[in-house]
């Protein structure tokens, strides 16, 4: 059922009930695109501190402090995602819950730098609970009109608002190593929440809008992965009098975010959730793709201060910090989204070519070969056409 055509009560607030997941038409609407700008900058905070951390030489802390912090993001968009999913309402109580988390987001972002800088997670998890505790309040106003999805409903909310408890309490352990492996025992608490609370009663999804709203934070990513990267070589300009390389690193980028782009928009991602697995599998899997597309933008920048002298990391390892995400975000796209989708000649030349990208430290040209077997996998997708798509296709023709 569409909730913009219950009635309002006297309060001028929605029921909100559960979306139809057949609904003709759903979109992102604007509040949700919005809401995915303020996610944008948080990952914009991490990979550059991520960049500067990387660049003064410590590569292990910054990529384990990043993927902390991402999972942090990441976690608290796609659940509220999914709830809007099921439960979008649109009403002016759910608009201001939903700024609320964004403001919640602004916290987390602010707390970045003191992670990277002196390990205070203090400021970071409570932009983060912030957010959960308004997912608990989203939760519990769904419960009252959710029909069968009533006990999934109450799980989400009992669940989320046990794990925050536990967040607070982990910033209190001083040990490194236990702190360690508590925080990857919250983790793992965490992404439990939906697999229990959906085995007690499934919430609808709407598998074209979901997919709609992974593209377009895959889009937001990758433009602030290039936005990032002309900034890194722009900057660039007045410290170096190479300009030939610094102009052939930028093309190249732009090349190597452009193919990005191609690679992941595609396959048909809707059919890969079709099944409550699969939804898991795509919607966890996001993880690795969006963390690795927000560490492209991060390599690049490593890769300019290589170039000027002004890094302390190896050149190689320089290198390695482009080709490495990239790698990772296309090998990501093809086991979520384009395998089940694609013949043997796109299942073979897209895993390849993602390995081969890590060959690029072999030649002096930094990214060229990243470059190169990108467009491959590009010019491989043009010729071919997704599973199902052939007769579509063929009618086209004819007509």
């Amino acid at each position: 059922m569409n909730n913009s055509a219950v009635q309002p009560n006297r309060f001028r607030l929605t029921p909100m009930r559960p979306r139809d997941p057949g609904e003709d038409s759903r979109a992102a609407s604007s509040l949700e695109l919005f809401f995915d700008l303020v996610f944008v900058i948080a990952v914009s905070i991490a990979a550059s501190n991520l960049h500067d951390t990387v660049t003064a030489g410590h590569l292990g802390d910054g990529l384990g402090k990043y993927l902390m912090i991402f999972f942090a993001i990441w976690w608290a968009w796609m659940n509220f995602t999914w709830f809007a999913t099921s439960f979008d309402t649109d009403d002016w109580l759910y608009r201001v819950m939903t700024i609320v988390q964004m403001g919640g987001v602004l916290i987390l972002a602010a707390g970045i730098g003191p992670v990277f800088a002196d390990e205070n997670f203090l400021i970071l998890v409570l932009g983060y609970v912030l957010m959960r505790v308004v997912m608990i309040a989203q939760w519990l106003r769904a419960a009252r009109h959710a029909g069968k999805a009533r006990a999934a409903t109450l799980t989400y909310a009992c669940g989320i608002g046990i794990v925050q408890v536990l967040w607070v309490a982990w910033m209190s352990i001083d040990d490194p190593a236990i702190s360690l492996a508590g925080f990857l025992i919250l983790v793992l608490a965490e992404v439990a929440i939906p697999v229990i609370a959906e085995a007690r009663g499934t919430t609808p999804w709407h598998p074209e809008h979901i997919t709609e709203r992974y593209g377009c934070f895959t889009i937001i990513v990758l433009g602030e992965s290039m936005l990032a990267s002309a900034n890194a070589v722009f900057g660039a300009f007045e410290d170096s009098d190479d300009l030939v390389s610094l102009v052939s690193l930028g093309i190249l980028s732009l090349l190597v975010t452009a193919s990005m782009w191609w690679i992941y928009f595609w396959p048909p991602h809707h059919r890969a959730i079709g099944s409550f697995g699969g939804s898991l599998t795509y919607g966890y899997g996001h993880y690795v793709i969006f963390a690795a597309a927000g560490a492209f933008s991060a390599g690049v920048g490593i890769e300019v201060d290589s170039q000027l002298g002004n890094s302390a990391l190896d050149p190689v390892l320089a290198t390695f910090t482009v080709s490495v995400p990239v790698a990772v975000f296309v090998l990501g796209v093809w086991l979520l989204a384009i395998r089940a989708n694609a013949g043997g000649v796109v299942n073979t030349v897209i895993p390849v070519c993602a390995v081969l990208v890590l060959c690029d430290p072999i030649i002096p040209v930094p990214t060229f070969l990243t470059t190169f077997f990108m467009i491959i996998i590009v010019i491989t997708l043009i010729v071919a056409t997704p599973k199902g798509d052939e007769t579509s296709t063929a009618t086209e023709v004819e007509a």
